[in-house]
């Protein structure tokens, strides 16, 4: 530890700052610019606050946002800059050990633009501990004297929090989910629509066993008066250091669980909108419980919306978001993150790139035999390309022998399970 850090940890006694004058102006001076930091498990809701953060015009406050985006592809970062002008800076990795650096780095770079925002929000990956990026600003002088550390807000998925708060993480390995709840300065207790209240009451007092100090605030879909999150001047060095006497402590070891690991694939391209959804409800049935977190942002055929899904487990929603338009000379590209247990990086790039657009066999006018309910084949012709999202749009022939034009269907893949060659001759509809 340096020789401030050495001093600030002699234990048991009043903290006396005077010594110390960048932290003396943290705490007292109204000069710094205030820092929260948004912390959580994956996928307990906090991109979701902070979009709704930077989109509410009751605090009047302008922001840089700091994204840590666990995987080496971001996906937060493009969806919140297409919903907000703030300052967006954005570290890959793990932000509480291997690119602190690059915290520091990112704040130095954005003093010069000062004027320009009235406050900065560091929301971490759902695996950091927010210790040692809290312990930033009490140790980095240089950041010190710029900023001051309002507050720690940790999101808690109400129906998945005690199963991860119960995991036994082998020796030495710290358990990510108790950490952002004992360093939490407020707590929001989100997706308390999908639990009863007997849930809640144990989640809440699972909750106050490790942190007796922070606020609880229930919520739905992150949604919360941004006043209980801003400018509450909450973080305490004093009980944090009651509570950790090494919080200061720069040379402390800090080691995730080695199986859990994040996938991600970026690519130019379009996917294929029905065998995307076909390929992730069969990987949900399988893997849900290894599957913390998965998100993306993607590109779909026939569709002028991009695609945007997230996941926790089981519980998956995505939608074509007129929100988030492809623009005109926008690379329309696909983006994908997995993060979990024991994850087969290659099973799931395969499963990816199956989904990805290619040639198709058939062209407008093309005879074929169509497969209608799983079970039938009747006899059409290929009416349109990616019409609602599937390859093919199909007129069928009702009658043997003749061609009908009075019924559809679609076919979800370019593939013989769903679409043939109709062998003979086809003379109408074309």
């Amino acid at each position: 530890p340096s020789p401030r850090a050495n001093v600030l940890l002699s234990a048991n006694k009043p903290l006396n700052l005077c010594g110390y004058p960048f932290l003396q102006g943290m705490v007292e001076s109204g000069k710094t610019i205030p820092v929260t930091i948004l912390t959580g498990f994956l996928g307990a809701g906090k991109t979701t606050l902070l979009n709704h953060v930077l989109q509410s015009q009751d605090h009047g406050m302008r922001f840089a946002v700091i994204e840590n985006e666990f995987g080496e592809v971001g996906v937060d970062d493009k969806v919140i800059k297409e919903v907000s002008e703030e300052l967006i800076e954005v570290i890959n990795g793990c932000v509480c050990c291997t690119v602190r650096g690059d915290l520091v780095q990112t704040l130095k770079k954005l003093e010069g633009r000062m004027s320009s925002f009235d406050g900065v929000i560091i929301e971490t990956t759902g695996m950091a501990d927010p210790a040692p990026v809290a312990q930033t600003f009490f140790v980095e002088e240089e950041v010190g004297r710029s900023y001051h550390l309002d507050g720690i807000i940790t999101v808690v998925d109400a129906k998945h929090i005690m199963m991860h708060l119960e995991e036994i993480k082998p020796e030495g390995v710290e358990n990510e989910s108790v950490e952002q709840v004992a360093f939490a300065d407020r707590i929001l207790l989100n997706k308390c629509d999908l639990v009863d209240e007997d849930k809640l009451i144990a989640v809440e007092k699972a909750l106050k066993g490790i942190n007796s100090f922070a606020d609880i605030v229930r919520t739905q879909q992150s949604r919360v008066d941004p006043s209980k999150l801003l400018n509450i001047r909450a973080f305490d060095i004093k009980r944090v250091l009651e509570m950790d006497p090494e919080f200061l402590n720069t040379d402390g070891d800090h080691q995730h669980d080695a199986t859990v690991s994040s996938v991600s694939v970026r690519f130019e391209g379009e996917l294929n909108f029905q065998q995307l959804k076909f390929w992730i409800r069969g990987l949900l049935k399988t893997k849900a419980n290894d599957l913390f977190r998965y998100k993306g942002v993607l590109a779909v055929k026939g569709s002028e919306e991009k695609y945007v899904f997230q996941g926790v487990h089981m519980l998956f929603t995505g939608t074509l978001d007129d929100a988030h338009l492809w623009k005109e000379n926008e690379v329309r590209e696909c983006r994908f993150v997995f993060i979990g247990r024991n994850l087969d990086k290659a099973a799931l790039e395969k499963g990816i790139m199956q989904c990805k657009v290619g040639p198709l066999r058939f062209q407008p006018g093309d005879c074929v035999r169509a497969n209608v309910d799983g079970e039938q084949w009747m006899n059409g012709v290929i009416s349109s390309h990616w019409d609602q999202g599937y390859p093919y749009m199909i007129q069928l022939d009702l009658q043997p022998g003749t061609y009908g034009c009075s019924s559809w269907c679609w076919a979800s893949m370019d593939d013989d399970l769903y679409v043939m060659k109709r062998e003979g001759d086809c003379t109408c509809g074309g």
